[in-house]
């Protein structure tokens, strides 16, 4: 753990002065001024948490209670900074509100900042140790998004999710300790799948915004053509290629659940439940036979119940065999 009084974290390099001046900053989400405290910093992060729909638990009851704060910070920073790359209403202003975002965090790095995400991110990063990388990552993946609208090939693909994907897991892993390389890459799968899970439950979306994330070379393979996903036509080839698409996605989860058997009883129960809700996801697409260009396939609320249930379930059978 970094001492309280440490002014630096990772040898991150200190912003430009005026950056650094003053208690009070602009804030390019529109976050109130305040003043803020940790405490009510921390409590707009969870507000933000639990008022977004996610296919996957944000900090749930699994987590030890004083963790789940920390969680909830780190996911409020990156959920605003999908915004600005995706909502309509920073539409003028997305490659500023990014830049100001990251001055924000070499900030926060360096001393407290009034705002209620970096004020809690703040806290996050040194209570835990957590490098600057990660953040960062996520915020290439963010601006990648704003330019990059198809991927040739898949490894392009795993290209981007190496900076949208990876690093959200990296930083769960770090606010638990857990700094194994091995962990890591179990890891990686888990978030890439997710993300790639999203991104097939998602065509409904992003077809009509312009966003392909089927790479251009399966397209070619089974014979899709951008004008079938345009028009919404659930061809013989678009479902084998969504077949292969899904199963590609789940033999990544499964490359991945040795992370859920290898990490503390809490984190494992997180892990699993997130683990279920994309192999759900997956399965849904499945079951409505890959017919997915004309709306968005979710988990309703009782999904997300039988989730918790299976997983407090395979837990317990787990610890029943000593394998906890």
């Amino acid at each position: 753990m970094v001492s309280a009084t440490e002014p630096r974290l990772f040898c991150v390099p200190p912003p430009p002065e005026g950056d650094l001046e003053g208690q009070r900053v602009s804030s390019p989400d529109g976050a109130p001024p305040g003043p803020w405290t940790l405490e009510t910093a921390y409590r707009y992060c969870e507000r933000m948490a639990t008022t977004h729909y996610e296919n996957f638990p944000v900090a749930s009851r699994f987590l030890p209670a004083h963790l789940r704060p920390n969680i909830m910070a780190i996911y409020a920073f990156a959920r605003t900074a999908d915004d600005f790359a995706d909502e309509p209403r920073f539409e003028a202003r997305r490659v500023d509100a990014l830049d100001r975002w990251e001055q924000l965090l070499v900030a926060a790095y360096h001393k407290e900042i009034q705002h209620p995400v970096f004020l809690a991110l703040r806290d996050t990063v040194r209570r835990h140790n957590i490098p600057i990388g990660p953040f960062k990552a996520l915020l290439t993946a963010f601006r990648m998004d704003l330019t990059q609208k198809r991927y040739g090939t898949f490894a392009e693909l795993r290209h981007y999710c190496k900076h949208s994907a990876h690093p959200v897991g990296q930083l769960v892993l770090f606010v638990h300790g857990h700094h194994e390389p091995e962990l890591h890459r179990f890891s990686d799968e888990i978030c890439a799948a997710l993300q790639i899970a999203n991104f097939l439950q998602d065509l409904s979306v992003d077809t009509p915004r312009g966003r392909c994330y089927l790479p251009e070379e399966d397209l070619v393979h089974f014979n899709v053509t951008r004008e079938d996903l345009l028009a919404g036509r659930h061809t013989r080839a678009f479902k084998e290629l969504m077949a292969f698409s899904v199963s590609r996605c789940r033999s990544m989860f499964l490359r991945g659940y040795p992370l859920i058997r290898r990490v503390e009883p809490g984190l494992s129960m997180e892990l699993e439940a997130t683990w279920r809700g994309g192999m759900a996801i997956l399965q849904r697409i499945e079951d409505l036979d890959y017919e997915v260009l004309g709306f968005r396939p979710t988990l309703e609320k009782q999904d997300m119940l039988g989730i918790a249930a299976r997983s407090i379930f395979s837990f317990g059978r787990r610890f029943l065999r000593g394998e906890v």
